[in-house]
């Protein structure tokens, strides 16, 4: 049991006791030592209810507290140790209960981090769990930008956080190979033909191409109404899999799918499953038309106040309008939306509404997350009621996650007009600046070693600079400031595992020299020592992990990690710079505990670690 969930439990009994009702009790982490580790409001919360001053009650639960764990006669009994967990309790004003940790139990845990390793940091609190996660979802003949990066650094951190707490999680990617956006850049590709690239050319060049194919075919489409009937002409050629568009189909498809395979190697992530529009649609139409015949029944409440009474006939979930089928979103506070349009073709609704129980069936998940960016977000509330109705129990399952907007100062992107920032170019272009701000990776005599460095020191910068964030909020990307060796970056944090290990090496070496061959085997052990601030700081920040990492799978928030590693290696280069480290075993295991924590961070936040910097 954590502490934080330790003490909660016991204020719960006192509360309980004092108000004859259960009250929620919330255990908080302090941001100040001075204010202790954890701290509870929950004084506040009962003044109103026992019509007496917060100070009043606070002081009167931390008596409590403290009788029970001394084991006074009468006092409220305590659930586990509290005894060596807690050193001391504080009432202070207007209310705050503050708890402070033990030295005893500091040190256990460092010795608990040590001997974990790289498990440290993990639960089994959803080992039952099978959890399906949907991102990046990149359209093949399109290119894969800045948005579509974004969106794979949330999965895959949250992904990571998930399976760190015990799930079982499959990793899928929805991509579109069919619908308009194909006609108009198959139209584009027969347009651009002379230009076209063989299959021998780098892939990013063959991207490119699409790229400019696409972004034609949707200005012409917009601008000529004679190309918007040829295009439109196309997509259902393309949708019968007419022979006339075949080959150009299948060859921007596989260019386009080959490229998105590159760059997922290049992030770390490995799908399990990739799912796309051409093989879900007929089922998203069958399903529409089954609910425009049958519809739903309503709920017995609706029905008795109905003009038909108890046995009015079931409400329709799909309209008719105008040739085309859709989803009466308005008698829901939302917005209409076609399912399937006036030439019978399945919209990205009805693909989406064929593609749950296409999942659910090669997957029976307990919980559906998909990522997109917020600005799918009132699609995806009429998508998720029409699912509601058509199939409520994988409704409640299912989960629309909408993150923000990635900017760069003086760019926009619109891959309709061209004008797409790609993923590959902001990766590309941070390891250059990578190698041009750090020279000594960029030496002629580099090894391929380096060359790994700065990739994975390039990539670092980016995921932390994206991660850090609220999900929901739109990022301003800034170069200087996630390159930094000094900020809160990606690299930072690199290189702060990276003078744990140096520390410890150093330390190795010297044993080996004074001691000899075997060194290797000696034990560090803790002592009962005199600790200074900047190594209890250290001891408590460390304590903190796990319940960072729970709370941060918990609200779907890989950012409360990001701040947590930036945090403690703060408290570390500050212990570092203040102390002697070599030679002192206490502090070499809160070193070797200190880089096993960003370690194991870093990693649920798909960024890796390097050896040298």
């Amino acid at each position: 049991m954590q502490v934080r969930e330790l003490i909660a439990q016991n204020l719960e009994r006192i509360v309980r006791r004092i108000t004859k009702e259960p009250v929620e009790v919330q255990v908080s982490i302090s941001e100040k030592s001075e204010n202790g580790d954890y701290y509870t409001n929950v004084a506040l919360k009962l003044a109103s209810i026992l019509k007496q001053k917060p100070l009043d009650i606070a002081y009167k639960i931390k008596s409590e507290l403290e009788k029970g764990i001394m084991g006074i006669k009468g006092a409220t009994s305590i659930t586990g140790d509290l005894s060596s967990t807690v050193d001391r309790i504080e009432a202070v004003n207007p209310g705050f209960i503050n708890f402070f940790l033990s030295e005893q139990y500091l040190q256990e845990t460092l010795e608990h981090i040590n001997k974990e390793g790289g498990k440290f940091g993990r639960s089994e609190k959803l080992k039952a769990q099978k959890v399906m996660i949907e991102f990046t979802d990149p359209n093949p003949f399109k290119e894969f930008h800045i948005g579509h990066l974004y969106s794979n650094l949330v999965g895959e951190s949250l992904s990571r956080l998930y399976e760190s707490c015990g799930a079982t999680v499959w990793r899928v990617c929805y991509q579109g190979d069919v619908g308009l956006h194909v006609a108009k850049a198959i139209y584009g590709m027969k347009k651009l033909s002379d230009q076209m690239p063989d299959d021998s050319s780098p892939l990013s060049i063959r991207a490119q191409f699409m790229g400019r194919a696409y972004a034609l075919g949707s200005r012409d489409y917009e601008s000529n109404k004679t190309v918007k009937q040829e295009i439109d002409d196309l997509n259902k050629k393309i949708y019968e899999q007419d022979s006339s568009v075949r080959d150009l189909y299948k060859k921007g498809r596989e260019w386009s799918l080959e490229y998105f395979d590159s760059i997922y190697k290049r992030l770390g992530t490995n799908f399990k499953r990739f799912y796309f529009e051409s093989e879900v649609g007929e089922e998203g139409a069958r399903i529409v038309r089954e609910f425009l015949k049958k519809g739903v029944a309503q709920p017995p409440a609706q029905r008795a106040s109905g003009p038909g009474g108890k046995g009015s006939a079931p409400e329709e979930v799909f309209e008719e309008s105008e040739g085309a089928i859709i989803f009466p979103g308005k008698k829901y506070g939302l917005h209409n939306r076609v399912f399937i349009n006036s030439a019978g073709i399945p919209t990205y609704e009805a693909k989406d509404l064929g593609l749950a129980p296409t999942k659910y069936k090669d997957f029976p998940y307990d919980q559906s997350i998909i990522i997109t960016a917020h600005e799918q977000t009132e699609y995806f509330k009429v998508v998720l009621k029409a699912l509601e109705h058509t199939n409520p129990e994988l409704a409640k399952k299912t989960m629309h996650i909408p993150h923000g907007v990635v900017r760069l100062p003086g760019r926009k992107i619109s891959s309709r007009a061209g004008e797409v920032i790609t993923g590959e170019w902001l990766m590309d272009e941070a390891v250059a600046r990578i190698l041009r701000e750090y020279p000594e990776m960029a030496s002629p005599e580099r090894s391929r070693r380096d060359e790994d460095t700065a990739e994975k020191v390039g990539l670092a910068a980016i995921k932390y600079a994206l991660l850090r964030g609220t999900i929901g909020r739109d990022i301003e990307f800034n170069f200087e400031e996630s390159i930094s060796l000094t900020g809160a970056s990606g690299p930072y944090l690199q290189y702060t595992y990276v003078r744990t290990r140096s520390v410890i090496e150093k330390n190795h070496e010297a044993r080996i020299m004074n001691h000899g061959k075997h060194a290797e085997n000696w034990e560090l052990g803790i002592g009962n020592l005199k600790l200074e601030i900047e190594e209890l700081n250290v001891l408590r920040q460390l304590v903190h992990f796990e319940e960072t990492v729970d709370e941060a799978q918990d609200r779907l928030s890989p950012n409360l990690v990001a701040e947590y590693l930036f945090d403690l290696a703060s408290k570390f280069n500050l212990f570092y710079q203040k102390h002697r480290i070599v030679g002192n075993s206490f502090r070499l295991e809160l070193t070797r505990a200190v880089g096993q924590t960003i370690k194991n961070g870093l990693v649920l936040l798909g960024i890796e670690t390097v050896r040298k910097m």
